[in-house]
């Protein structure tokens, strides 16, 4: 039988975990939330509303920019966009300004226009309440997805995604290999540890908007990880399943910055994959099947409940999520 290709994010975060200092999982808690979570699980599902997905292949471009973009929302004041729908932020708010975008006449899916956009221009696109934070890495983000798409793939993101041949652990390592931006990787003590979180979410996408057909077929999808950010963390510390050394969670409950890939940010993200994939095993022990990433997705939609009251999510202004 032929050997599955892994993204090697599992195997890297396993010396986190065993040397860990400021963050540990809570394995009780898991196995006591596991029957309820079971009966409340369910997967989300992909919301095309949000996107102006035309069915061709510039459907692969444009979710390729959505993912590019996809990071560091939160700031005072608050980065908000007024949309007919009512006041939206972070991700939502996101995907709202790549719409109006494209109802605008702007070319997102272009690479030739993408390779060359200024970041006035940018600015533009995601318009709103306060400026969207890392403006100028978001403008640099762009230009290099065109810039490689011309350089790589004759401008269109579906050939990358074709040569993948059905595996969305090859497309996740050709992503990172061939997109600067997207290469998510720390050092800790000594050794690399990955995480890839945005190219895995794009493969995630993908599926999340063709299905099983075209451009999202992948036949490996359970080999991807959950995709380490700040909601998740958050809502697996409400929860319990998250344990902080006291001096991390003062950090966070104070809201200082954690520093890009310093060992208390590398922890959390580390045991948050973690988490999602001891949670993976208690469900299945209750008649649950679901992959790595449809938990992700649906502790995301979970999180989105938390608000003011509850204990916040850490900070770090980082590209990476």
């Amino acid at each position: 039988m032929a050997v599955r290709e892994s993204s090697g994010v599992l195997e890297s975060i396993q010396r986190v975990v065993e040397r860990s200092r400021y963050v540990h999982l809570d394995q009780g808690a898991i196995d006591s939330l596991a029957p309820s979570l079971a009966r409340r699980f369910s997967v989300p599902i992909w919301d095309r509303s949000f996107h102006r997905l035309t069915g061709d292949e510039g459907d692969c471009n444009l979710i390729l920019v959505l993912d590019a973009l996809n990071f560091s929302f939160w700031g005072e004041p608050r980065w908000i966009v007024e949309a007919p729908n009512g006041r939206l932020n972070g991700y939502v708010a996101l995907a709202y300004c790549l719409a109006r975008a494209m109802d605008e006449g702007v070319p997102l899916t272009s690479a030739c226009h993408l390779a060359t956009m200024s970041q006035a221009e940018v600015a533009r696109i995601f318009r709103g309440e306060a400026e969207i934070p890392m403006l100028a890495r978001r403008t640099e983000n762009l230009n290099e997805v065109g810039t490689v798409l011309l350089d790589r793939y004759e401008g269109a993101f579906a050939r990358a995604i074709e040569a993948a041949g059905g595996s969305a652990v090859r497309l996740v390592r050709s992503v990172v290999s061939e997109f600067p931006s997207f290469d998510d990787v720390a050092d800790y003590r000594g050794g690399e540890v990955r995480f890839y979180k945005r190219a895995q979410l794009l493969a995630s996408d993908l599926h999340g908007a063709f299905g099983d057909e075209k451009w999202g077929a992948f036949d490996d999808l359970d080999r991807l990880t959950a995709f380490a950010d700040y909601k998740l963390p958050q809502i697996l510390r409400a929860w319990g399943i998250l344990v902080y050394l006291p001096s991390l969670e003062q950090k966070i409950d104070h809201r200082f910055l954690l520093p890009p890939n310093c060992w208390e940010e590398i922890e959390i993200r580390a045991h948050t994959i973690l988490a999602v994939e001891r949670l993976r095993d208690a469900l299945a022990r209750y008649g649950v099947s679901a992959r790595a990433f449809e938990i992700d997705w649906w502790l995301w939609h979970e999180s989105q409940r938390l608000g003011s009251g509850d204990r916040p999510y850490h900070l770090t202004r980082t590209v990476n999520y």
